[in-house]
């Protein structure tokens, strides 16, 4: 059974804490109306990717920093202990920074699916950095949208892309998985540390920077799975308060603190439960 996130040790909340007043004076924080995504954490202490076992099928993570970022402070990185690693690895290939595009474009989708074998599954969770710009100094961004829409950019090298629409990038992860025989699954994302007051006249914690619908209807679409951890999260951040939630967020008002990641891990674990997803057979039983 899952642990109650107020259950969680004291001492992690405090630690972040102390995290929170050392780093916050030189942390870059975006402006809460920013469309702009937060910079990419620097990539000092990634965890190593644990070898596989041939013989189990895998669960692939596919995402940007909320999934792995530094060790421990992506969800992804916890998320190996609700699973029985008996029976299935557990494998984190997210990278910070990456959107659906750039995912693709470096090659990093490439790795992926060459390890990917028949049996095995892919979580997909992006859209933090697609909002970025298509082109410049750091062309991350994606053209809005479920379309077939193009554009071509001119990258700082003289090279020349073609990007897509959000909806694209994703059907090519579904695509290309299926056609491995892997059974892909889509996430909502993790939300951000932005509170407004709702018609209630309570503050309430923004649950959906602008992909979460897409991602709905490209999953009905396919007739893909979509794991909905983003509506589990808010729910449990509302639960605790802005306050206490501040403390998970110490750099940004996206990036969490490993006790934030922690809580995002089992978000994604509910999410499946609650999707009844074919992934959850092979949940730990504690």
């Amino acid at each position: 059974m899952l642990r109650p996130f107020h259950n969680l040790a004291l001492g992690g909340l405090l630690a972040a804490a102390l995290l929170f007043a050392l780093t916050g004076a030189r942390a870059q924080t975006p402006p809460k109306d920013s469309t702009q995504p937060p910079a990419t954490p620097v990539q000092t202490t990634v965890a190593a990717a644990a070898p596989l076992n041939p013989a189990l099928p895998t669960v692939f993570i596919v995402g940007d920093s909320t999934a792995r970022n530094q060790a421990d402070l992506g969800w992804g990185d916890h998320l190996t202990r609700y699973f029985d690693t008996a029976r299935i690895n557990v494998a984190n290939r997210a990278i910070a920074g990456r959107s659906s595009r750039t995912f693709i474009h470096e090659g990093a989708w490439d790795k992926v699916l060459a390890e990917l074998k028949a049996g095995d599954y892919v979580l997909i969770q992006m859209g933090h950095n697609d909002g970025g710009d298509l082109d410049g100094a750091k062309p991350r961004g994606s053209l809005k949208g479920l379309g077939d829409e193009s554009k071509d950019v001119t990258l700082l090298d003289g090279t020349v892309e073609t990007v897509h629409t959000f909806g694209w990038y994703l059907r090519k992860y579904v695509a290309d998985a299926r056609a491995k025989q892997a059974t892909p699954i889509l996430l909502t994302l993790t939300v951000r540390n932005i509170w407004k007051d709702g018609a209630d006249g309570k503050p309430h914690i923004e649950r959906d920077m602008g992909y979460d619908a897409t991602i709905e209807q490209l999953a009905a679409e396919l007739k893909v799975t979509v794991a909905d951890m983003g509506t589990i999260e808010a729910d449990r951040l509302e639960a605790l308060g802005a306050e206490k939630t501040a403390l998970l967020f110490p750099r940004d008002h996206t990036h969490t603190s490993a006790e934030g990641a922690e809580l995002n891990a089992q978000s994604v674990v509910l999410a499946l439960r609650a999707a009844q997803s074919p992934l959850a057979i092979y949940l730990a039983t504690k």
